[in-house]
C-alpha cells in the first residue's frame, strides 16, 4: 500500500500495523466516493475491511418509478460495489435517510459494532462541514461523523457506558485510530496515494446507477478531486490521492480517563 502522509499526520504506515478496518457512512455509495481507492489498497494488502451504513438510502435516486424498490436496489448496488474493492461485510443501522442524528440509539449501535469487530481503524465521514464543497456535507454525513466521534470516545472504552453491551459480553475497547473523510481541507493531515486504484474506485462508483444520471460528469469530477488531493499532498503530477483527517484516539501518549 503506497501512502504519502503529510508531515503533521500522526499515522506512519511503516510503524502502525492495520489488520482490520470498520467504515461508517450515511448512505450506500458514500464510502465509494470517499475512500474506495484506499479500501482497495487495504484489501489488496490483506486488511479486513467492513462497512456500516447507517441509513438505507431510501430518499436517494432520481426516478419516481423506483421508489418502491429503491432500498433493495441500493443495498444490492452497495454489495456489488463493495465486492469490487474486496469488502464482504456490510452492516446497516436502518435509520431513515435524511433524518439521521447523533442519538444515543445510533451511538449505541456504533459502540456495539466496534466492540464486536475491534478494528485498528474506524473510518468515518467528518463531523465538520466542508464549505468549499457543501455536497460533501449532507446533514446525514455530518450526523455520522458526530455520532461516530462521540461513540469512540468515551463510550466505546468506558465499561459503564451502555452497560447492557458489557453484560452481553461486548467488553470495552480502546480504538487506536479514527480516520475521517469529506471534511474541510484545512483538517486534512494524511493522504493516501491511490494512483494504482483509480479505476477500482470508479468501477465501484459506477455500480450505483440509481444515483448518477450523468456518469461522464461524475467521472470527470471524481478524477479531478483525486488529482487535486494528490497536488495538496505534494505527489508528482498525474498521481491521484484520497485525503483524510487522522486522529490518534489511543496511543503511547494517551492518558486514560473519562
Amino acid at each position: 500500500m503506497s501512502i504519502n502522509a503529510a508531515a503533521q499526520s500522526p499515522f506512519n504506515p511503516d510503524n502502525h500495523r492495520v489488520e482490520r478496518v470498520l467504515c461508517f457512512t450515511a448512505h450506500p455509495d458514500d464510502i465509494d466516493f470517499g475512500a474506495a481507492g484506499t479500501i482497495a489498497a487495504w484489501t489488496k494488502a490483506g486488511v479486513e475491511v467492513s462497512y456500516c451504513i447507517m441509513t438505507d438510502g431510501d430518499a436517494g435516486g432520481f426516478d419516481p418509478a423506483q421508489r418502491a424498490e429503491i432500498v433493495a436496489m441500493r443495498a444490492e448496488e452497495q454489495r456489488r460495489a463493495a465486492a469490487l474493492v474486496g469488502v464482504k461485510g456490510i452492516h446497516y443501522l436502518h435509520e431513515r435517510d435524511g433524518y439521521l442524528g447523533p442519538t444515543h440509539e445510533v451511538m449505541r449501535g456504533v459502540v456495539k459494532l466496534i466492540r464486536e469487530i475491534r478494528p485498528d481503524v474506524v473510518l468515518s465521514m467528518h463531523p465538520e462541514r466542508n464549505w468549499n464543497r457543501i455536497q460533501k456535507s449532507h446533514p446525514d454525513h455530518l450526523a455520522v461523523g458526530e455520532a461516530v466521534t462521540r461513540a469512540v470516545y468515551p463510550a466505546l472504552e468506558n465499561p459503564f457506558a451502555y452497560p447492557e453491551l458489557a453484560e452481553a459480553g461486548l467488553a470495552a475497547y480502546k480504538l487506536p485510530w479514527l480516520w475521517l473523510f469529506a471534511g474541510p481541507e484545512e483538517r486534512e493531515n494524511h493522504f493516501v496515494d491511490v494512483t494504482d486504484h483509480v479505476e477500482n474506485k470508479l468501477e465501484a462508483i459506477h455500480v450505483h446507477t440509481s444515483q448518477h444520471p450523468d456518469v461522464d460528469a461524475m467521472d470527470r469530477t471524481v478524477r479531478s478531486l483525486m488529482l487535486a488531493s494528490a497536488a495538496r499532498a505534494g505527489l508528482p503530477p498525474g498521481c491521484s490521492a484520497e485525503a483524510f483527517h487522522v486522529v490518534a484516539v489511543n496511543g503511547s501518549g494517551t492518558i486514560a480517563g473519562f
